[in-house]
């Protein structure tokens, strides 16, 4: 079967918040973000459990059934990256918004809310946004096997002239 690509879907990786520590007294944590066969990966910030990346990383949404997945590691000269957690969630509720197309709706008006659930790595309620012409998701994600930790992400939908769209 061939797939065919819907759309991008545009993840801020914003920030960590209270990552662990893996080296002495800090780490230098990068974000690693998966889905499907897709990888990719975040610059690594030096010294720091509270990170602020700001970056923009965009994956080819081919299969919106794919669950969108983070690991955070700490940078190693001399041996393995240390794993610093991991966490998972899926864009299928976001998509679901974008599909609706809530165009005239007031900027800045929350569409949705996604709960927190034990299937979901949501740290808090996560609200869909419509903002200047698109929609856009805030998530905090709780990162899982690791004592502590959390990532901030900004989803936003991009269509392409020419895909299969939603």
């Amino acid at each position: 079967m061939v797939k065919h690509l819907l759309g991008l879907l545009k993840v801020k990786v914003v920030r960590g918040v209270n990552l662990a520590i893996r080296d002495v007294r800090s780490s230098d944590p990068y974000v690693v973000v998966r889905m499907g066969k897709q990888k990719l990966k975040t610059r690594i910030i030096k010294k720091s459990t509270n990170p602020d990346w700001n970056e923009d990383l965009t994956l080819s949404v081919e299969d919106s059934a794919l669950p969108v997945r983070l690991d955070v590691y700490d940078k190693d000269i001399f041996s393995c990256d240390d794993h610093m957690g991991t966490a998972e969630f899926d864009i299928r509720p976001f998509l679901e918004t974008v599909k609706k197309n809530p165009q005239g709706i007031p900027d800045g008006i929350a569409i949705k809310k996604v709960m927190p659930n034990r299937q979901n790595c949501l740290a808090e309620e996560s609200a869909i946004y419509w903002s200047q012409g698109k929609v856009t998701q805030d998530l905090a994600l709780r990162l899982r096997n690791v004592e502590c930790g959390e990532v901030e992400l900004k989803l936003q939908w991009v269509s392409i002239p020419g895909a299969k769209g939603l």
